[in-house]
């Protein structure tokens, strides 16, 4: 049976309703968001910010503020500093960003004392159900590390097994992909996707099935892997994890396929103490929500 966002709901509800803390919540997406993610029985949500006008909002979109903690704080950066300590302090299972730019917010997940700081490498990971497609697709990381090393990609999977994991996959595996699916000593990304495939089989990189290098279609098209007669890999089009080589081709193909594939999808940040919620303003309503079930399962891990 295909494994998608009805599933992950459906395990969140095994494990209990999580909290979600909202920094600068005064954003109708936002409380939209909140609001569903509610009714669901995914997270309840303590929203901070200016309370005068997340009353508006919620007035407006017909929200029951009764069944919220309010934190009145106007100041966007105070507002992030103050959810941002919820999470930290264990009050909050998630962190979710409301209406400030993408900068400040990230200021709070960093911040030394109030933040979400593990100590280890901070990235992204999408996760896409697409029609045609019988399983989840983890695409990392397409928004925030931009030219990954050797040691960043080691990082952004260990980062993203856990989220695999708390979806439902339990030994996920992993395509580093690339233009082609040898290794090429003048193209950087073969060679470390042959090294990240040799760590794994040695048991330095465990949890997961690493081969690569790999075409996306090889990853993901078990028909273009029978073509190319790839009988002898241990991804014939079945990857779980899409490992990108930068931010620039995981970002293409992340807005390629929202916006000329009918998919359901949700993000967040991982690498951090919780589970942190950065959409965009241009992200549909689903796709906030979505993000919301996808930390609420991955933070009961």
């Amino acid at each position: 049976m295909k494994q998608g966002f009805d599933h992950i709901v459906s395990k969140v509800k095994e494990c209990g309703v999580k909290k979600v803390a909202v920094a600068a919540a005064q954003d109708e997406a936002v409380l939209e968001a909140v609001k569903e993610a509610k009714r669901l029985g995914i997270a309840d949500a303590v929203l901070v910010g200016d309370e005068g006008e997340i009353r508006k909002i919620a007035a407006a979109i017909r929200m029951n503020l009764s069944d919220y903690e309010i934190i009145h704080e106007p100041d966007v950066i105070q507002a992030s500093l103050k959810a941002v300590k919820l999470a930290h302090d264990g009050k909050a299972d998630m962190y979710m960003k409301g209406l400030m730019d993408t900068k400040n917010f990230l200021k709070s997940v960093l911040d030394k004392e109030a933040g979400l700081r593990t100590g280890g490498v901070l990235s992204h990971v999408s996760v896409f159900e697409i029609p045609g497609i019988d399983r989840l697709l983890f695409l990392a990381d397409v928004a925030f590390m931009p030219y990954p090393s050797l040691e960043d990609k080691i990082r952004i999977i260990e980062n993203t097994i856990p989220v695999a994991n708390a979806c439902g996959v339990a030994l996920p595996k992993v395509a580093p992909l690339a233009a082609v699916e040898v290794m090429n000593p003048k193209m950087q990304v073969t060679v470390d996707a042959v090294e990240l495939t040799r760590l794994n089989e040695e048991g330095k990189i465990p949890g997961c099935i690493i081969d690569g290098p790999l075409s996306l279609d090889l990853a993901i098209d078990p028909e273009a892997a029978r073509h190319k007669g790839a009988t002898g890999r241990k991804i014939q089009g079945d990857a779980d994890i899409l490992l990108f080589p930068d931010i620039h081709a995981g970002n293409l193909v992340y807005k390629s396929i929202v916006h000329l594939v009918k998919v359901k999808n949700g993000c967040i940040m991982t690498g951090t103490k919780v589970p942190v919620i950065l959409t965009s303003r241009s992200d549909t309503f689903e796709t906030k929500v979505n993000s919301l079930a996808l930390a609420a399962v991955t933070a009961r891990t």
